[in-house]
């Protein structure tokens, strides 16, 4: 008896030192620093913990060139008093270019700005910097606030019309720090009679003005945040600010976003299969696929009512749709053609206990965009969700924000020969995603966008709802494992 106990006691001693965020740990726990995932304590494996991150891809030119393939976020949505933006973020040997697109109906900007203070109070961005990640919370001096705010021109903003901000350790004083803005706009200018749709703002950050010779090495994480300030009107007020993520708070860089120099190399593991499994939409088999485009997909493409695109184009539902269009350019007046993709995976046919070896998400593409200029390959990127939503109604302006950008592909245009279904297969790796949701033990939840450039770029999908008889064309997530 006497060593039962005793054995009992070592026992829950040594439970007191198990580290709390696996015992404790809820898969998608939110946390003030953003979202976190955790293992359930009855795996016994640890999945590190992290907000939303953004993979910003290196180029060796200049950054600006490489607009379709920086990596791509969003938040925000789309009505006549709200504004919805897409960000692209990427970077070059010498500076961080990120690019915030904006839908907006009306823009307005003061032709008489002088007061640094007051430049939020119209139609701007502010862009956040820490350079020791996504910690802290007090701005310090390791903390930066860009601002750039809208005016009529065609070039660089003139220095009225931006403003840099460095932390002081309780909040921000203003600083002499050498950066560029350049505005762009698709909307009249101070003139609600006219409606518009949209703007744009582009930041160019020196790494010399940060103290850095140059880039950073791969790998180096900062934190980042935006803010999205909008005016509708001469009178005003600005409409409350809009925040990505959207937990964000400006004076606390802790619950800003992770920005990641560098795309990493998340991609099979070594080991040998003992098994795969392939998952698909199948009734006869119980597996259920939700999918869903949101936006400018088919059925919803490229409307011009300004009343209908303002007021019911984000609010939208295509749950049923058997096909899908994922698509974006950089003519933000387009934006009604603009259009995502979301996809779940259930991942209860993996046995339990396995690794993730490899994943790969396989979608059948059969068409899309034609016109002039001819439509080009699409740089077509795949990220992680937090959130469950329903195929029934998701729309634009509900679907869940993404938490990292974790695979990328080249998808050439296609136009699918007479009766050749499915179509052409595109693939890509998401072993990475699939892996932390499995050890989550989580759904695997995708989001489908591109940062492309040009005109008529959209590629068309089949979904999980396409008939029987093009079972194959269904999206499908083939997975390997090992023991």
């Amino acid at each position: 008896m006497f060593k039962r106990r005793k054995s009992l006691f070592w026992c829950l001693l040594a439970a007191l030192f198990i580290p709390s965020q696996i015992v404790l740990a809820v898969a998608g726990q939110q946390g003030s620093g953003g979202y976190y995932n955790y293992l359930p304590a009855i795996m016994n494996r640890y999945v590190q913990p992290y907000s939303v991150r953004v993979n910003v891809p290196y180029f060796s030119g200049n950054a600006s060139d490489h607009f379709s393939e920086a990596a791509i976020f969003w938040f925000g949505k789309v009505t006549p008093s709200e504004n919805y933006a897409d960000i692209r973020f990427a970077y070059d040997q010498t500076k961080l270019w990120v690019y915030v697109a904006v839908f907006d109906q009306y823009l307005w900007y003061n032709p008489s700005q002088s007061n640094p203070s007051t430049l939020t109070d119209w139609d701007a961005i502010t862009l956040l910097i820490n350079l020791n990640g996504n910690t802290g919370n007090f701005p310090d001096a390791s903390s930066y606030r860009f601002i750039g705010a809208m005016s009529w021109t065609s070039d660089y903003s003139e220095p009225r019309y931006q403003a840099a901000y460095q932390g002081n350790g309780t909040g921000w004083s203003l600083a002499s720090i050498i950066f560029k803005t350049r505005p762009g706009y698709r909307s009249p200018f101070n003139d609600n009679t006219k409606s518009g749709r949209g703007w744009a703002m582009t930041f160019e950050i020196p790494f010399s003005s940060l103290g850095f010779p140059g880039k950073p090495p791969d790998g180096t994480l900062w934190g980042v945040g935006v803010q999205m300030h909008d005016r509708d009107s001469q009178a005003g007020p600005p409409q409350p600010v809009k925040n990505w993520p959207d937990f964000m708070q400006r004076d606390t860089p802790s619950t800003w976003a992770q920005l990641r120099f560098g795309l990493p190399a998340y991609g099979a593991q070594p080991g040998s299969p003992a098994g795969t499994t392939l998952i698909r939409e199948d009734a006869s088999r119980g597996i259920n696929v939700p999918d869903a485009g949101v936006g400018g997909t088919l059925g919803n493409l490229c409307p011009g009512d300004d009343n209908f695109i303002w007021n019911q184009w984000g609010n939208l539902n295509f749950g049923s749709g058997t096909g899908v269009n994922i698509q974006n350019q950089s003519d933000v007046a387009d934006w009604p053609c603009f259009s995502k993709y979301y996809i779940t995976f259930p991942l209860n046919a993996v046995p339990s206990g396995k690794t993730i070896l490899s994943a790969k998400l396989i979608l059948h593409q059969w068409g899309g965009s034609d016109g002039t200029p001819k439509p080009v390959a699409s740089l077509i990127q795949v990220f992680t969700v937090k959130d469950d939503w329903g195929e029934g109604s998701i729309t634009w302006n509900n679907a869940p924000p993404p938490l990292e950008n974790v695979s990328q592909a080249w998808i050439d245009v296609y136009f699918m020969p007479t009766n050749a279904w499915p179509g052409a297969a595109r693939v890509w790796d998401v072993t990475y995603a699939a892996s932390r949701a499995y050890d989550t033990g989580q759904p695997l939840r995708l989001a489908l966008y591109e940062a492309d450039s040009n005109y008529h770029s959209g590629k068309h999908f089949t979904t999980s709802d396409a008939e029987s008889w093009n079972i194959e064309g269904r999206p499908a997530l083939e997975i390997k494992w090992g023991n």
